[in-house]
């Protein structure tokens, strides 16, 4: 799936930036945070053309640099693989933060109407490369998106995203009932042509990735979740993405549209028409049962965790317990969920995570919260190979973070003691202003004191 597009910014052959240098080499879910963890106290990261070729002391790697390269010193700073967010709707960017809600009110009442406007080339454009934009500033390098029914809102998203050499997942939403005309497919037959097509269009251009996306059960027929899963399976390559199990009332009208017998959940709904399986993307899954997770776990499908929707819209508190269980271990990501999240950020996702897990007994070290935000989320979405890691081979989007961004941060993180304190203190206090730089395939694609020009 590497394929360059001629679209793309053109790619440094070399480049060497200095620092210290995190990333993983294990699940810290079922090893322990040290083992999980690679540090490197003064490290080196090569890349070229696109792809990272060497990580580790300065010491040993400066000398095998080619003449001429310049190396990049952020000594003072930590690389990271670039974030990865597994869950955002680009076209709700305009209503983050739509008060007093929950979720079946705040579609009808707020996602509807805004997504409806889409089918604009002219509304879409500038809020897509606003998104993309807000990505890089938030040093998210991958996310999986949806966009709008419209094939318009796919193309202006793609159309962004190539152009700045981005690894991005998105498609067309697909729903064919319980929404306003304006927003529903003609046909789920009409739905898998303009699906395939966009396919067509974009998948494998530049770093595009297309991802099938029925929105979730209760706005899709049955027909429509079978196309989907057609569309799915006739295209190899291609990633899946929906809802499942975010709200309660939303869950007891799924279970009424599909009832008992022959479904026998949530989960099972999704099953019965194809759509569980490596590559599959379930967002919230804030109510799942046992057998749910089980066979999410069989069937090698990934979850989404997405703290601040579900804390937001009151959907509920995530069970990470359950998702991580030794031996029925299911692939978990951070996603920002924006709109219904209220930020970009998956530095400030993360603190939410943290919090909800320590609701429900479970709190996480750092460690474990930049895992899900960069290998969890790539894992989820089986990009792992690419994506996620400082590993030579891997695509070269990585960030730097400043620890002494703020006056508080940097009270804080000079006072760390360990590595894992330090990721947690810029888990639980980053944003975006602790994003120094974010590079996409070795190239500076944002800093963070660059002057307007």
């Amino acid at each position: 799936m590497r394929s360059w597009s001629s679209n793309a910014p053109d790619l440094p052959p070399t480049t060497a930036v200095r620092g210290r240098l995190v990333w993983f080499r294990d699940d810290p879910f079922l090893t322990s945070s040290d083992n999980a963890l690679v540090y490197v106290d003064d490290g080196l990261l090569i890349c070229r053309d696109g792809e990272i070729v060497a990580a580790g002391d300065y010491g040993q790697l400066v000398a095998t640099l080619p003449p001429g390269v310049t190396v990049v010193s952020y000594r003072d700073k930590v690389i990271l693989p670039g974030l990865v967010g597994s869950h955002a709707h680009y076209v709700q960017m305009r209503i983050i933060a739509s008060y007093g809600e929950q979720l079946p009110e705040w579609l009808q009442d707020y996602v509807y109407p805004e997504e409806s406007r889409f089918v604009d080339p002219a509304y879409a454009r500038p809020i897509a490369a606003l998104f993309c934009d807000e990505l890089l500033r938030s040093g998210t390098t991958t996310a999986m998106v949806y966009c709008a029914p419209s094939p318009e809102s796919v193309d202006a998203l793609f159309e962004e995203s190539v152009g700045r050499g981005m690894r991005l997942v998105a498609g067309k939403v697909l729903m064919d009932r319980n929404a306003p005309p304006a927003m529903l497919d003609s046909s789920p037959e009409q739905a898998y042509e303009d699906s395939a097509n966009l396919i067509k269009r974009w998948h494998g251009v530049g770093r595009s990735v297309y991802a099938v996306t029925p929105r979730f059960a209760y706005t899709c027929t049955s027909r429509m979740l079978s196309a989907a899963g057609e569309l799915w399976r006739d295209h190899p390559g291609t990633l899946l993405q929906t809802h499942v199990s975010e709200n309660v009332r939303e869950i007891q009208q799924v279970a009424e549209l599909f009832p008992r017998p022959p479904y026998r959940d949530y989960i099972d709904v999704y099953e019965q028409h194809g759509l569980l399986g490596p590559g599959a993307v379930f967002a919230h899954a804030v109510h799942l049962s046992k057998r749910e997770w089980r066979r999410l776990h069989e069937t090698g499908s990934g979850v989404s965790h997405c703290p601040t929707s579900n804390l937001f819209l009151g959907s509920g508190l995530f069970r990470m317990k359950r998702a991580v269980k030794s031996g029925r271990r299911v692939p978990v990501g951070l996603g920002s969920d924006v709109a219904g999240g209220t930020s970009l950020s998956l530095l400030q996702t993360a603190s939410e995570a943290y919090k909800v897990g320590a609701l429900r007994g479970f709190p996480m070290d750092g460690v474990k919260l930049f895992y899900l935000a960069t290998v969890g989320s790539a894992t989820a979405m089986r990009l792992d190979h690419l994506i996620g890691s400082l590993e030579p081979g891997h695509e070269a989007d990585f960030i730097v973070l400043d620890p002494a961004a703020t006056p508080q941060l940097d009270a804080r993180t000079s006072g760390a003691d360990t590595v894992d304190d330090l990721l947690f203190s810029l888990a639980v206090m980053g944003d975006d202003r602790t994003v120094l730089a974010t590079y996409i395939a070795g190239r500076l694609a944002h800093h963070r004191d660059a002057r307007p020009t």
